[in-house]
């Protein structure tokens, strides 16, 4: 295989995972709660991994301007996921946590999809894993640069 076409397999190959991702998400979302949306999902795993987390952390990490992440805090407030509080180091941005009933629902559908992970990679050996894992990690630092100017 060329440079070439090996560069237009792994862009097929991404775009494919990346399709697929946002369809596995959204049903991860629903499993969580059946009115959330695709992305609160990534939200919730995100806000669980840090604990508490301003509100604007959460709309930088996901790249979504201050509407767009505020709407979607709002919602998973709204459904009891979330709990909002003043940050005490600065009294204008707000912090978010996990609710009890919140990080009960986010684990049960993250050990869901942790089985199905399993299901897929359990043909591999774990020297194919570990090195799946440092590519997909080093390839996601690259997505996160900047474009070159």
């Amino acid at each position: 295989m060329s440079d070439e076409e090996s560069l237009l397999a792994v862009e097929r190959e991404v775009a494919l995972m990346f399709r697929r991702g946002r369809a596995r998400v959204a049903e991860l979302s629903r499993r969580v709660h059946p009115e959330l949306e695709g992305m609160a999902y990534s939200m919730l795993g995100y806000i669980e991994q840090a604990g508490r987390v301003r509100v604007t952390d959460v709309g930088v990490h996901f790249a979504v301007g201050k509407a767009t992440v505020s709407r979607q805090i709002r919602a998973l407030e709204e459904l009891g996921l979330v709990a909002r509080e003043t940050d005490p180091l600065d009294r204008r941005a707000a912090l978010v946590s996990l609710t009890g009933d919140g990080r009960r629902r986010y684990l049960a559908a993250r050990d869901v999809r942790m089985r199905r992970v399993r299901e897929l990679l359990g043909n591999w050996s774990p020297e194919d894993v570990d090195r799946f894992a440092v590519l997909l990690h080093r390839f996601n630092d690259v997505i996160g640069e900047p474009p070159a100017e």
